[in-house]
């Protein structure tokens, strides 16, 4: 089975106990938590004092996904917070190594995200010490946009490169999932789908995710 990942950016903040509750009766496996700064994107979403809320109510991992300036500054209070994952922007990292590194010295999973335009060939040095690959397939900051196509092929291309390097990293892809774009994703090697407005949109939410993860 594929593993969902739905993004409670998606969610409805005035019912969030109640969508929480919903991913933790679901076939989802862990909760995709974003944070956004207005600076590394051009949007804020929530700070720790919401993930810690997720935390408390929640019965899978964390997955929190910093779409933030200078990540390293956060890594214990992301911890502190409830995240098992901690993922970072390369684009955001001047040594990722060391920060790769300090995530995993906190007791969580270390992930790296790239962004639409940045090449896979930015991994090659640090993709053995990684738990996952987030690419993103759209442009970060907003939920609701369009898939960008040349994910799939670029999502091959990571599949091959984890492959070579005997790599156990897992692959988990980010922007305009739904049943379509999973299908071909998880053909093109994909191992975690992240799913906002699909999921949160949908008549039956449950079903949505179930429909995703049998991909």
């Amino acid at each position: 089975m594929t593993q969902i990942s739905p993004s409670l950016l998606s969610a409805d903040f005035g019912n969030l106990d109640r969508d929480v509750d919903m991913v933790n009766d679901s076939a989802a496996a862990m909760f995709h938590i974003d944070v956004m700064d207005g600076r590394f994107v051009p949007n804020i979403s929530f700070g720790f004092p919401v993930i810690e809320a997720i935390a408390r109510r929640a019965r899978k991992p964390l997955d929190v996904h910093l779409m933030i300036v200078e990540p390293d500054r956060w890594i214990n209070q992301v911890r502190d917070s409830g995240a098992s994952i901690m993922n970072v922007h390369i684009e955001a990292c001047t040594h990722l190594h060391r920060t790769v590194q300090a995530i995993k010295a906190a007791g969580m999973k270390a992930a790296v995200t790239l962004n639409p335009a940045t090449p896979i060939l930015t991994l090659e040095e640090i993709i053995g010490e990684l738990d996952m690959v987030l690419l993103m397939s759209v442009n970060p900051g907003f939920g609701g946009q369009k898939f960008i196509e040349s994910t799939i092929d670029k999502t091959r291309r990571l599949r091959e490169l984890i492959n070579a390097t005997g790599s156990h990293a897992k692959i988990e892809i980010d922007g305009g999932v739904n049943v379509e774009t999973g299908r071909r994703l998880v053909d093109a090697g994909a191992d975690i789908l992240v799913a906002g407005s699909s999921v949160f949109r949908a008549p039956d939410p449950r079903a949505e995710i179930a429909a995703l993860a049998s991909l």
